[in-house]
């Protein structure tokens, strides 16, 4: 009987808890800011509710940056969304939930923090990865995630898309060549960053992970330096996770004002601060030069200098029937 009874009694207490706040939030992201999020929510809440006098409960939601915009499109009732790039909140703004433009509304295009893309390798980097010519070579097993659903995968894709573009001097169809081998080289398609580095560290496959700087930077420090080496590549892509409120959500809910009160306090210094410490760049100057030690140095380029906008590279590449279509065979 007391067994039955003490996980009904947590089970209570949960929601009770649950029901104490005077306001909820979900937060619905992407998977590397698990993390960043637990950090940020904490000190949101106590922020608010010494502000306003009102408790806030903020609920998270993590998974490949493209599925949880189309959970979103599909009914997930977020407050707000911290997704990996503009197109998946471009995407949620196309079914009416947010306005078009939605990235005028907070500083920076609504990116309040960037990364970029690094690698990690094992210990002793026995297969000698400098850079990104060293991912196509014969017998190299790269693990990145799918991009059909992970933001952070199409960042991978385009760091990799770029290099290939500035180094042949913006033959594209040498780019494509340079993706296709690529690709041959990776084993297996997590649908989600997070996954990714799961089959890397934990699962032992692959030589190399291609991942977000901050998700690396974290394992590399969780995981200890004896088991694996960070490798900057000579020049990457800038990635820049962007955040909006779900319009339609917030003015039924009546959550509004304490959801753009969570997105502000992203570029408050204690925002600014939170994420410099789970690894990603921040956007106060101040900041930024706290933290900037902790950070490799690395030449980056911009989507627009290799594509143009992510309306572009969504149809070019990622879209059925796009380039990753055309290059990428399972199970090859």
């Amino acid at each position: 009987m007391v067994r039955r009874i003490l996980p009904l009694v947590a089970a209570l207490l949960w929601a009770s808890s649950t029901f104490a706040a005077d306001v909820s939030l979900l937060n619905v992201s992407y998977d590397p800011t698990r993390e960043l999020y637990v950090d940020f929510n904490k000190a949101f809440a106590a922020a608010y509710q010494k502000e306003t006098g009102k408790s806030v409960e903020i609920k998270q939601s993590h998974g490949g940056s493209g599925s949880q915009a189309r959970a979103v499109i599909d009914g997930l009732q977020a407050d707000v969304v911290t997704l990996a790039l503009a197109y998946d909140i471009d995407a949620i703004a196309g079914k009416g939930l947010i306005p078009a433009d939605w990235q005028k509304r907070l500083p920076q295009n609504a990116s309040p923090y960037t990364s970029t893309i690094v690698f990690l390798v094992r210990k002793g980097n026995p297969k000698g990865i400098k850079d990104w010519d060293d991912l196509i070579k014969p017998g190299v097993s790269v693990i990145t995630p799918n991009p059909k659903t992970s933001g952070g995968a199409r960042w991978n894709y385009l760091g990799a898309w770029g290099y290939a573009v500035k180094k042949s001097g913006g033959d594209e169809s040498k780019a494509k060549d340079f993706i296709t081998r690529l690709y041959k080289n990776v084993p297996v398609l997590d649908s989600g960053a997070r996954g990714s580095t799961t089959t890397f560290v934990e699962r032992g496959i692959g030589d190399v992970l291609i991942a977000w700087e901050n998700e690396v930077l974290l394992g590399a420090k969780d995981l200890g330096q004896d088991k694996f080496e960070i490798v900057v590549p000579s020049v990457s892509i800038l990635c820049e996770p962007t955040v909006s409120l779900v319009d339609k959500v917030v003015d039924k809910k009546g959550t509004r004002t304490v959801a753009e009160a969570y997105l502000q306090y992203l570029y408050s210094p204690e925002g600014q601060e939170i994420a410099a410490k789970r690894y990603y760049r921040a956007r106060s100057e101040a900041v930024a030069k706290k933290y900037a030690s902790q950070f490799p140095k690395v030449k980056l380029f911009t989507l627009a200098e290799i594509i143009g906008d992510w309306q572009k590279a969504q149809k070019t590449h990622f879209a059925d029937g796009g380039v990753f279509d055309q290059v990428y065979q399972p199970n090859q």
